[in-house]
């Protein structure tokens, strides 16, 4: 068993991996930048350790920095959190070169996934559902060829991007180039490789994602599904557990066949990938058609409420799974209970989406039964612009969807934040749309939103 454990991350996750291992038996030791020193998580710890200045690219992402940490902090194991290095390969194999356990998958795995073209034909060949797509594009030319060939509109996308960064639009051949060098400078910028691919583009698809475990000997679990449609940039906002495509009472004919391939779909990409701890596999829904997006191969910003909803700690497992264990629960063992929503909320602005860092003069978080958050601050904490706006996870638990978002909107009024602008005001918005009640969800639903809203107000 691991006696201690460097967590390589910060804010909510950092804190919440510290609890999780502190409850296993484990010392924590954390990294933290100069940003963020007075943060509750490197207070909570047992150590913590000052990694380098500001900029991620001298702080969190510093892999030497990071390792030469571990080796005087003297731990057994590196959890990565997500974001940051934790879907990085390189940085998984140099963990395990000196000498300590990498809490996520091996890195001959991250390798395989890491390539976002390359995974869309495994997952082709293991005869999961696919869109038309491209291998990598290394040029406009290239790019105008393979947009001739499937049809606008079109996505670019980052090869090796993830969590929306790195996307942009192509509607006809005129707007591919410029499509194709903005995608590209966001993935350079964003993941220190500027390849793109293309994908068709559907208007207005659901997005569904599957949690899965995996240990060691091949068993592999799936822990349902969660809904991610409401997105703004491409990056989810709201997130539910389960979809509502697949719950009374908006559940609709046929919704169960379509879970099971969901389902299954997700299970298969597990296998064809060889995957190993926890993991996501990403999904659209078009109709009665399912997409294989990518698989993320880490812990999600939105694990909380597959937990919420099957009463399996994902953290813990993972900690198990990296230190040799099997899984000793099975399928049909996991059961869905109730429902879960996670707010994000960030410190953005809630009608344009812009940062809004600056000092928080105010910061009293929602409590009661069913409310559980996760937040990476305190009130005197500065959210700076150096990372992401995450502030805090609002975590709502009820006995179906109605009960739940009826908490939700009870802790959302209760939530107080205050010296910088957060988007309280967008969720509030949201819960209170008949559309959203109806569970009539779609990743253009927080764009109509506003539009409804400006016409409304004759603007």
């Amino acid at each position: 068993m691991f006696r201690k454990l460097l967590i390589a991350n910060r804010g909510e996750i950092a804190r919440r991996i510290v609890r999780v291992a502190r409850r296993h038996g484990m010392k924590s030791a954390v990294i933290y930048s100069d940003a963020d020193a007075a943060l509750p998580y490197v207070r909570e710890a047992d150590e913590a350790w000052r990694v380098g200045p500001a900029p991620a690219r001298e702080s969190y992402l510093d892999a030497a920095a990071i390792l030469d940490i571990a080796a005087h902090a003297r731990v057994d194991a590196i959890h990565p959190g997500y974001g940051f290095l934790s879907e990085n390969a390189s940085f998984a194999a140099a963990v395990a070169k000196a000498g300590f356990a990498f809490v996520g998958p091996p890195p001959e795995v991250l390798a395989r996934i890491g390539d976002k073209s390359a995974a869309r034909a495994r997952a082709a060949s293991a005869g999961i559902p696919v869109l038309p797509g491209s291998g990598e594009v290394r040029d406009e030319r290239s790019a105008l060829a393979e947009g001739e060939r499937l049809g606008y509109p079109l996505l670019v996308k980052a090869v090796g991007g993830g969590g929306g960064i790195g996307m942009a639009r192509a509607e006809n051949a005129a707007s591919l180039a410029g499509a194709f060098r903005e995608a590209s400078r966001r993935a350079q910028s964003a993941f220190g490789r500027g390849g793109v691919y293309l994908e068709r583009l559907i208007e207005r698809p659901r997005h569904v994602e599957v949690q899965i475990l995996a240990d060691g000997s091949g068993h592999v679990l799936h822990l349902y599904e969660r809904e991610c449609s409401l997105q703004r940039r491409h990056q989810k906002v709201l997130e539910e557990a389960r979809s509502p495509l697949f719950c009374e009472p908006s559940a609709r004919s046929g919704s169960a066949a379509l879970e099971r391939r969901l389902h299954a779909a997700a299970l298969d990409a597990a296998h064809a990938f060889g995957y190993v701890n926890a993991g996501t596999v990403e999904f659209l829904i078009d109709g009665e058609q399912l997409y294989f997006i990518e698989l993320n191969a880490r812990l999600q910003v939105e694990h909380a409420i597959s937990e919420q909803i099957t009463g399996v700690e994902l953290i813990g497992w993972q900690l198990r799974i990296a230190e040799g264990r099997a899984l000793d629960i099975t399928q049909e063992e996991v059961r869905a209970m109730g429902h879960a929503l996670e707010l994000r909320i960030l410190a953005e602005d809630p009608d344009t989406f812009l940062p809004s860092p600056g000092l928080l003069k105010e910061y009293q978080e929602p409590t009661g039964e069913g409310i559980r958050v996760d937040g990476g601050y305190e009130r005197g904490n500065g959210v700076t612009p150096y990372y992401d706006p995450l502030i805090a996870k609002l975590i709502v638990f009820g006995s179906d969807r109605a009960h739940a978002i009826g908490r939700a909107r009870r802790a959302l009024a209760d939530f107080r934040i205050e010296g910088i602008k957060s988007n309280l005001a967008l969720h509030a918005r949201v819960l209170e749309s008949e559309r959203f009640w109806r569970g009539e969800l779609d990743t253009g639903f927080l764009t109509s939103l506003a539009h409804e809203r400006a016409a409304a107000a004759g603007t």
